[in-house]
């Protein structure tokens, strides 16, 4: 532990942080944006493909779960292999995958290049949340992840209406030559500017617990993710869930015994790690209601083209993007609970508004609301998961990220996965009753149809009361939130006790 802190102390003085922080803020943007892309895109490459959409949500769905079960070996790999070995071969990897996307001439061959992106994708995320937190002192921590969140914020946002408007415009093949460029200079800029931070050591890994992560968090994923299009009573949903759910089960008790864990579990006896671990996992649920639902909204119900419904999404973007530097600077002077509590307050208030649409709410007030909840999310998730990780030892670094973004990728397919359920019972539900109480009849078919829309805005009406209910938990919990600093490790504080002289028992003779 010693030794670390002190190579990392000596480092963070004689390293130039900009060319690292540059390269990695490029690699980041370009693999969130090409996950984003896909979702607008979708639709053309099932026509042109000849897919239905079972087949091409695999696309997605493929992506996020390599990329989910990766995750957890990412604090392994930063402890086996250099800095700059890891970014080289992540970008080389995530470039190689956009390369045959793009040139891709069947499902078969694209799924092959969506898999070898999310291995590249799966390495540099949790790489650079490392990085970050060992080149920049504890005091400075909160700028430097404002300057993360600018690249995880602001490339999903932009992805829809970029998506929107090549789509409309041009193949979707120009999406991954669009990456591809992007890749390629962030490599480069990488190999030749990339300097190695912390120590490299020879630890072993754990292989069954690698087996047991990746059948839970693989069979969970999988499942949320499903349940989303084939419903919470699919057998396929059923079986993944339980699955993922046992061997999640065997996954923690073989790492809490494990002498090298994969994932360290321990480190949830820091309360404020573990207090901000569950605010972000409800937060992201949340992000994710709307991230979902309001395209849905606007492309399903109101008619708008995919380019418009990516550009009410742009404004937020921005300002999320402006706004997340200047939010970490004002973590580091005050911490996170008074940011997170008006952030919180913001978003639950517009999360509220959203549950209040109809079909005449006006273009205008979507974007303002919008934006405004996307205000009170800069204030968020940053803040927040850098307070719980400036409470653990250096040595524990790399376990909490990789913890923190392995739970954040299950939130959000379960949030996805929740929200979109939420909507098509409800949606179903009120068809059903309008048609077995003789409102409507099946044979009209212009009743049917103006049925059927008022329906769906129920469903999304109904999942944003429910996502407006996660919000307020987060905030009730956001008052909790202390400012921190590096505690004891909780394994030195084991060899310390260990090697303390017992008191001797006296003995009457």
């Amino acid at each position: 532990m010693s030794t670390i802190s002190a190579n990392t102390a000596a480092d963070s003085r004689t390293i130039r942080k900009g060319p690292i922080i540059a390269a990695l803020l490029i690699g980041a943007f370009v693999a969130l944006l090409n996950q984003t892309l896909m979702n607008v895109a979708l639709p053309k490459m099932m026509e042109d493909l000849n897919i239905l959409a079972n087949t091409a949500q695999w696309l997605t769905t493929g992506f996020m779960l390599v990329n989910g079960v990766l995750i957890p070996v990412s604090a392994f790999l930063v402890e086996k292999f250099t800095t700059r070995q890891l970014f080289t071969t992540a970008m080389v990897l995530f470039s190689i995958g956009t390369l045959v996307c793009g040139i891709g001439t069947g499902f078969e061959f694209i799924m092959v290049g969506r898999v070898i992106q999310a291995v590249g994708a799966g390495i540099l995320m949790p790489l650079m949340n490392i990085v970050f937190l060992r080149i920049f002192p504890i005091e400075e921590r909160g700028k430097a992840m404002g300057l993360m969140a600018v690249a995880m914020v602001f490339a999903p946002a932009v992805g829809p209406t970029l998506s929107g408007w090549v789509v409309q415009n041009y193949s979707w093949r120009v999406l991954f030559f669009i990456v591809l460029p992007l890749a390629i200079f962030s490599t480069l800029l990488g190999m030749k500017t990339m300097q190695n931070v912390g120590t490299v050591s020879s630890p072993k890994l754990d292989k069954t617990g690698v087996i047991f992560s990746t059948l839970g968090f693989g069979g969970l994923l999988y499942g949320f993710s499903d349940a989303g299009t084939d419903g919470w009573g699919s057998a396929t949903v059923i079986s993944c869930l339980v699955l993922g759910a046992l061997a999640l089960v065997l996954f923690v008790w073989r790492e809490l015994k494990a002498e090298n864990p994969l994932l360290e579990f321990r480190i949830f006896r820091y309360n404020m790690y573990t207090l901000t671990t569950v605010i972000n996992i409800v937060v992201t649920m949340a992000m994710y209601a709307g991230m979902i639902l309001l395209p849905l909204y606007l492309q399903n119900i109101r008619g708008f083209t995919p380019m418009e419904s990516g550009l009410m999404l742009l404004p937020g973007a921005i300002l999320m993007g402006i706004m997340s530097p200047i939010t970490g600077m004002i973590f580091d002077k005050v911490g996170a609970r008074w940011l997170a509590v008006i952030g919180l307050a913001i978003t639950t208030i517009t999360t509220w508004e959203f549950s209040q649409i109809t079909d005449s709410t006006t273009y205008t007030h979507l974007i303002l609301t919008y934006t405004a909840r996307m205000f009170g999310m800069s204030m968020l998730m940053m803040p927040i998961m850098t307070a719980g990780l400036n409470q653990l030892p250096q040595r524990l670094n790399s376990h909490g990220t990789a913890m923190a973004n392995t739970l954040r990728t299950v939130a959000g397919a379960l949030g996805m996965a929740l929200f979109v359920s939420l909507m098509t019972n409800k949606t179903t539900s009120v068809v059903t009753d309008a048609v077995m109480s003789g409102a409507v009849s099946q044979t009209d078919q212009a009743a049917m149809g103006t049925l059927k829309q008022e329906a769906m805005i129920t469903g999304i009406t109904h999942a944003f009361d429910v996502a407006t209910w996660v919000t307020v938990v987060a905030f009730v919990l956001a008052f909790f939130i202390k400012k921190t600093s590096p505690q004891a490790d909780f394994a030195e504080q084991k060899e310390e006790t260990a090697a303390q002289p017992q008191p001797v028992k006296s003995q009457r003779a």
